[in-house]
């Protein structure tokens, strides 16, 4: 791609550039592994569209065996990338999401969302929301997966998301309880790694690393260009206008920080105001020391990486 003659119009290391002439150059996360069966763990996966008229892609993974007739737990999953990198065939995630089906012996749809700035803000959020209304059409006997139909306990349905990925889950259960019976499907729980929360007033590690608190600051007013900046709703769930936690719709939650990471002091607050709700759940907390944010992604093989994958196969495993 040659982008030599062209003017960079939002420059967002260490992640993507936009050019005045609509180019946009990404930087990290544009590798794409097949969907494939997985020599380490068993689990397989394939490629389906599940939106036809926006073109949203997702990965259906299924675990290595399971008796007959048993139907397994689902798994909903948005990946991380601020919003504009990544996508459910990046190599990374792949693997990851090989490693917690395995682990948590479930089926799990990775969602393919659309990304910025081709797809401005709010599309990931309404192709999150696609995304469990087509999940929720193959529990009333709908769809067109016949393995989701008859394989998948619709009473045991998770949301889970990375980074980006945990915020368009939380949203995606917010809306949910909204919607209530209409949706034709009961959430059990969520799983929120690193959430990507933030706001206008520094806490915690925000407070001490100003150099950080303006990186991600420029990631957030290049993704969603509000004159709300970092206290929109869409990603300050505590915002003026932002919806009620309490109506979240499911009854259990974890939340996963890393000590490290500047959006840590967010999900420990998440955590906090959720407990303190009128929220009827239960909701854990998990901090990973000495860690950064999604470095489970990066460091796969690591003792601790394996041990939060396995501290979050139990959580879904748990009646």
């Amino acid at each position: 791609m040659d982008t030599s003659k062209s003017e960079v119009l939002h420059d967002v290391p260490p992640y993507i550039r936009a050019y005045k002439d609509g180019t946009v150059e990404r930087l990290v996360g544009y590798e794409v592994v097949p969907a494939t069966l997985d020599p380490e763990t068993g689990v397989s996966s394939k490629d389906i569209v599940i939106m036809p008229e926006t073109g949203v892609s997702a990965r259906l993974y299924r675990p290595k065996s399971t008796p007959t007739g048993e139907k397994l737990p689902l798994v909903v999953y948005f990946h991380g990338g601020a919003f504009c990198i990544a996508s459910s065939q990046e190599p990374k995630y792949h693997a990851s999401l090989n490693r917690l089906v395995a682990e948590a012996n479930a089926v799990l749809v990775s969602v393919d969302y659309r990304l910025v700035p081709e797809h401005p803000l709010p599309a990931a959020y309404e192709d999150a929301w696609q995304a469990i209304q087509w999940v929720a059409s193959h529990a009333s006997g709908g769809g067109a997966e016949a393995y989701l139909k008859e394989g998948v306990d619709f009473g045991r349905v998770f949301l889970a998301g990375d980074s980006a990925g945990a915020t368009l889950a939380h949203h995606t259960a917010i809306r949910a309880g909204k919607a209530g019976q209409e949706l034709g499907l009961k959430l059990r729980g969520m799983v929120m790694i690193f959430p990507y929360f933030w706001g206008k007033e520094p806490i915690g590690l925000e407070v001490t690393d100003p150099f950080r608190k303006a990186m991600v600051d420029n990631w957030w007013a290049f993704v969603c260009p509000s004159d709300r900046g970092s206290d929109d709703p869409l990603i300050n769930p505590f915002a003026d206008g932002a919806p009620a936690l309490e109506g979240l719709a499911c009854n259990r939650v974890i939340v996963c920080v890393a000590e490290k990471d500047i959006l840590r002091d967010r999900g420990r607050l998440y955590h906090e105001k959720l407990a303190k709700s009128g929220w009827q759940g239960e909701a854990e907390m998990v901090e990973i020391q000495g860690e950064d944010h999604v470095f489970h992604i990066f460091e796969p093989d690591s003792e601790k990486a394996r041990d939060m994958v396995k501290r979050l196969a139990s959580f879904i495993k748990r009646e």
